[in-house]
């Protein structure tokens, strides 16, 4: 007999396993930020892709926090360049599901930047007196700056299935200090420019701005975390066939459009006999021997590769079928 010991951790592996097998799948496009852009380009002294940075620290936030899988950047990147996607496409909600479709998540996040940058307010010290002593020795008046940065943001959960809104979301951030510019210490954002702001940095997060943006994605990943429940479950039955062999990498005839992902591991099995209604002489059921299994490396829509490992080696036609 097990002894409750060894029962406990049988559980407790069966709890684990549920609960990662529960987790929602999804993916997150660069924000647009078309309705920001000359305030992005006259605080950084260029134009800056925002939209990129705001999603970095989203995927960051949603990684860490653990309540869904993300799909990896690099990932996105390749088929929004397969599939011939451009940034105008990245708040479309339609454009977005079949994205989603093709990445095999639940749910795709989309989102805008509505408010980048600065509200800040100047106060005189000692009154219109003190200054038109001090503008005789050309200091101009004396003044207190205080430099506000704010940001605002707002998204929205795609079903994959429908291109519905499953759940909207929304962040606003903002920070202050007195005498301190957006991106700094002192100064201003001109020596900023020319180059790409790396958002995701400490340096970045340290400047005022840099704690509003942090601030308002925070608030939108907490919100997004809360409601993921709305994300519909999918039990996805994948069933194919092996298409070609070379040593143990095999090529299967069905991929995301059928529910295949990159790091499944699918039984492969042979078909050993059939089973025939004697009454009309159909096939009724097909019996099979597991050989061994498949792990996906990579997928498109169509079809998937993977690596073989089994008891012997995988043969066309085998049979390909999610693992019970």
């Amino acid at each position: 007999m097990l002894n409750t010991k060894m029962l406990l951790v049988l559980g407790l592996g069966v709890s684990s396993s549920l609960f990662a097998a529960q987790k929602k799948r999804v993916a997150v496009l660069d924000f647009d930020y078309a309705t920001v852009s000359t305030h992005v380009a006259a605080i950084f002294g260029t134009n800056q892709d925002v939209g990129k940075g705001i999603s970095d620290i989203l995927v960051d936030r949603l990684v860490r926090n653990g309540t869904y899988d993300v799909v990896e950047r690099k990932a996105i990147g390749k088929i929004l360049a397969e599939q011939n996607f451009s940034n105008s496409d990245r708040a479309d909600a339609s454009t977005a599901a079949k994205l989603g479709r093709v990445l095999g998540v639940d749910a795709i996040i989309i989102g805008s930047i509505t408010q980048f940058g600065r509200d800040d307010k100047t106060t005189s010290i000692g009154g219109q007196a003190v200054g038109s002593r001090l503008g005789r020795f050309g200091l101009g008046g004396v003044g207190r700056r205080q430099s506000k940065a704010v940001v605002g943001i707002n998204a929205r959960m795609i079903s994959t299935d429908t291109a519905l809104i499953l759940a909207t979301a929304s962040g606003n951030g903002e920070s202050q200090r007195s005498g301190t510019a957006l991106l700094g210490s002192g100064g201003s954002a001109a020596g900023h420019g020319g180059g790409a702001i790396d958002m995701s940095s400490s340096n970045f997060a340290e400047t005022i701005l840099g704690e509003a943006v942090h601030a308002a994605v925070g608030q939108l990943a907490t919100q997004l975390e809360q409601q993921a429940s709305r994300l519909p479950q999918h039990t996805v039955t994948v069933q194919g066939l092996v298409a070609d062999v070379a040593g143990d990498t095999v090529i299967l005839n069905v991929g995301t459009k059928a529910g295949v992902k990159v790091g499944d591991r699918l039984r492969v099995e042979r078909p050993v006999r059939e089973v025939r209604d004697p009454s009309t002489g159909k096939v009724i059921r097909r019996i099979t021997d597991q050989v061994g299994e498949v792990a996906v490396t990579e997928a498109d829509e169509v079809s998937s590769v993977g690596k073989f490992t089994g008891s012997a080696p995988a043969k066309v036609g085998d049979v390909v079928r999610s693992a019970q």
